[in-house]
């Protein structure tokens, strides 16, 4: 008989949420990832009042994953390869406060366990200016329009995700070859 796994959420953001989503769907542990919004202060956000910055929310990525597989700290040290923490507001060319870096933890644990893994990182010396990252409590997630879900999937070869998405999942691929799923 198979355990059914106790799965944890995780809500994260870092930029344009195709590039997390596309490579949150290949980590081992991970079994659901929804794009969405949080953060902000509209009840019912869309894409669009979001784009426009008038919100207040963070373009995210709320993960569902096993921790007895993967677990948060290592969730959080993916989530800093694939994004620029010390960016304040933007990645790349995306700019605006929807693009800002972001935890939103779900409990005091994951509070504890990002800001200990932004030290640990920091102190590795990966980057020349500070995290910026926003450490922040629980907050309201938004699914995002049914077209956002999977979009990197859907859309490979439209030019964001060519020249955006496609060079972040490779980068992820490389770096975390060990934690990729197994594909059947």
């Amino acid at each position: 008989m198979t355990r059914e796994p106790t799965l944890a959420t995780a809500l994260l953001g870092g930029g344009c949420f195709w590039c997390l989503d596309a490579v949150f769907r290949e980590l081992d542990g991970v079994h659901a990832v929804e794009s969405g919004y949080a953060g902000g202060r509209t009840a019912a956000p869309t894409y669009e009042q979001v784009c426009a910055g008038d919100t207040g929310h963070a373009e995210v990525v709320r993960l569902r994953f096993d921790p007895a597989v993967i677990s948060f700290p290592d969730l959080l040290r993916v989530f800093f390869t694939i994004h620029d923490p010390t960016t304040r507001n933007r990645q790349g060319n995306d700019v605006g406060t929807q693009y800002r870096s972001a935890i939103f933890c779900q409990d005091e644990g994951q509070r504890r366990d990002a800001n200990a893994v932004i030290a640990e990182l920091t102190a590795q010396g990966l980057w020349h200016d500070p995290v910026v990252t926003e450490v922040a409590g629980p907050a309201t997630f938004h699914p995002a329009e049914v077209y956002h879900q999977d979009y990197f999937e859907r859309n490979g070869s439209q030019p964001y995700c060519v020249h955006v998405v496609a060079p972040k999942v490779a980068k992820f691929r490389k770096a975390w070859t060990q934690r990729l799923k197994v594909k059947h």
